[in-house]
């Protein structure tokens, strides 16, 4: 596990890392995670992972942790948050790990007091595992936060280097949202100087207003810190203008938006 000062969850992030092999079954090519590599979780040692955040929540609730390592303003404790260097569904004992922080909250007295987020590409939300995991989080005040970058073919072989059709990245999102509030997260960059194409820009939108019903919100975030992936030298952030007036055109769908650039 490891503390962050989260600027989209607007203070202290407790991230759980299920991928400390630094694998993933996508390679996002706006990903900050050195020596990415393809494949899945290894074996996770759950009591070491419990131990870990016991000793660090321990810190936060009867100790001075916030006020040593947070700065003013962010010093509150806001959410445990699965993710870290891969796509955290794919680790096996990714279903364990959700009840063991849920069991761990109710011993502290922290649940409901604070929110569970799944931070994920989505790719595994066909897996009845997977999505039992999701329902359990739910009861714990969790949300998903569900990446959709592009929403073409081309675009999604473009920026997270997979191959997938729309259709089947609608399906999952529709079931991960029917089990635990889900918002969909995106970011957007200029590659080689552009900004995404129109081509893009309108397939993204038709899937806002289709999934508008289900789904919480929208998370649109820009390149904040340098990618460090091989084409991270094409990759530059968009005005912060540029990507609010994106933010508005999902607004205007009915869907609630934040917009970090």
């Amino acid at each position: 596990m490891y503390p962050v000062v989260s600027r989209r969850a607007g203070g202290v992030s407790v991230g759980i890392n299920l991928n400390p092999n630094n694998a993933c079954n996508w390679a996002c090519i706006y990903c900050q995670v050195p020596g990415l590599v393809r494949g899945n979780a290894p074996t996770i040692d759950t009591a070491r992972l419990q131990a870990e955040l016991r000793g660090f929540l321990d810190g936060v609730l009867h100790g001075n942790w916030l006020e040593e390592h947070a700065p003013e303003g962010a010093r509150v404790l806001q959410d445990i948050a699965f993710s870290g260097n891969g796509e955290p569904t794919s680790a096996a004992e990714f279903p364990e790990t959700v009840n063991l922080v849920g069991r761990l909250l109710e011993e502290l007295g922290l649940l409901g007091m604070i929110k569970v987020r799944l931070i994920t590409n989505g790719s595994l939300m066909h897996r009845e595992p997977v999505l039992d995991a999701v329902a359990a989080l739910s009861a714990m005040n969790g949300e998903v936060w569900f990446k959709v970058d592009r929403a073409t073919p081309r675009g999604m072989a473009a920026i997270n280097q997979i191959e997938a059709g729309i259709a089947g990245v609608k399906r999952r999102l529709l079931a991960c949202a029917a089990r635990c509030p889900t918002w969909i997260q995106t970011c957007w960059f200029a590659l080689d100087g552009a900004p995404p194409q129109e081509e893009e820009v309108s397939a993204y939108l038709e899937l806002i207003r289709e999934v508008q019903p289900f789904i919480r919100g929208v998370h649109l975030y820009g390149i904040a810190r340098q990618p460090m992936q091989p084409d991270a030298e094409r990759l530059s952030a968009l005005p912060e203008a540029v990507l609010s007036a994106y933010g508005e055109e999902i607004r205007k769908l009915g869907m609630p938006v934040t917009v970090n650039p």
